[in-house]
C-alpha cells in the first residue's frame, strides 16, 4: 500500500529522515519537528493506513501485522526514490521504527519516542479493534487525548487540544482497527538485540501510556549505542507539548 506523505527540506543533507506517528494521528503531529529538521535534512512524514489521507486497508479483521505496516512504509519510500533512511517513530510509529530497524538494512539511525517493546497484547487491543470498526473513533477520543497531553496542557491550550481531538476523530475506524490488530501481536522484547544502529530513546516524564521505564527497557535492550532523553512536561505526545525539548534532542542526534 502506498501511503500519503508530506516532505520538506533538502535532498543534500545526508540520508532522509522518515517520521511515523502514533495510532490515530496524521502527519500534522510532526509539524514542529519537520520545521526544525528541514533546514538540514529531507524530512518525510507518512500517514498510516486508514489515517489522514492514506487509503483504507481492505483486510479481514485481525489480519494486519507489522509485516504489513512495514511493507507500506518501504513501498512508499521506494516510490520516492529513498533507499537508506533514518527514522523517527512515536508510539505505534515507534514500534514500527523498531521493527524496521531490526528487519531492514535500509535504516541508518533511529529515534524511538514514547513507545514500547510490548503494548499490552490482544487483551488490550482486540476490544478497541471491535469498537472502532463498529463505531469509529468518537467513543475513544477523550481517553486518547487524556493520554496524549498533560492535564495542565489541556487546561491552558484548549484550542490546540481541540484540534488534536479532531485529528483523532478524523481517523477512520477501519484504520485504527487495522493498526490495533498489529499492536495486539506486538512483542519485540526478545528482538531488541537485533537493533544495532545508533538510537535515541525519548520518554515523557508524565506519560502514562508508555512510561519512562518502557523507554529505559528499549535503551537497555538494543545492541547499538543508545542515548536516553526524558522530557517534562510531557505525556504521550511531547512533540506537541514540549516541542523545543524534543527538537533539541533530535537535532543533536541527527546532525
Amino acid at each position: 500500500m502506498i501511503l500519503h506523505h508530506v516532505e520538506y527540506g533538502t535532498e543534500h543533507g545526508g540520508e532522509p529522515i522518515v517520521f511515523l506517528g502514533s495510532i490515530a494521528s496524521t502527519t500534522d503531529m510532526w509539524l514542529p519537528q519537520l520545521d526544525a529538521l528541514s533546514a538540514t535534512h529531507r524530512v518525510i512524514a507518512l500517514d498510516h493506513r486508514g489515517h489522514g489521507h492514506s487509503p483504507d486497508p481492505d483486510v479481514t479483521p485481525g489480519e494486519t501485522t507489522f509485516d504489513h505496516l512495514a511493507a507500506d512504509v518501504l513501498e512508499t519510500l521506494d516510490t520516492l526514490g529513498v533507499d537508506k533512511f533514518a527514522v523517527v517513530g512515536l508510539s505505534l510509529g515507534g514500534a514500527l521504527a523498531q521493527y524496521l530497524t531490526a528487519t531492514s538494512e535500509r535504516v541508518t539511525r533511529a529515534a524511538y519516542l514514547c513507545t514500547a517493546a510490548y503494548f499490552g497484547g490482544p487483551e488490550k487491543w482486540d476490544p478497541r479493534s471491535v469498537l472502532t470498526r463498529a463505531e469509529g473513533m468518537e467513543p475513544m477520543a477523550d481517553g486518547v487525548i487524556g493520554l496524549w497531553f498533560t492535564e495542565q496542557f489541556r487546561a491552558t491550550q484548549p484550542a490546540t487540544t481541540a484540534a488534536y481531538r479532531n485529528m483523532v476523530t478524523s481517523t477512520r475506524g477501519v484504520g485504527y482497527a487495522s493498526c490495533s490488530d498489529a499492536l495486539a501481536t506486538w512483542d519485540f522484547k526478545d528482538r531488541l538485540k537485533d537493533i544495532t544502529v545508533p538510537v535515541l530513546v525519548l520518554a515523557g516524564t508524565e506519560d502514562e501510556s508508555t512510561p519512562p521505564a518502557a523507554l529505559h527497557a528499549i535503551a537497555d535492550g538494543v545492541t547499538g549505542e543508545a542515548t536516553y532523553v526524558e522530557v517534562s512536561p510531557g505525556a504521550h505526545v511531547p512533540t506537541v507539548e514540549s516541542p523545543e525539548q524534543v527538537n533539541k534532542a533530535l537535532v543533536e542526534f541527527f546532525n
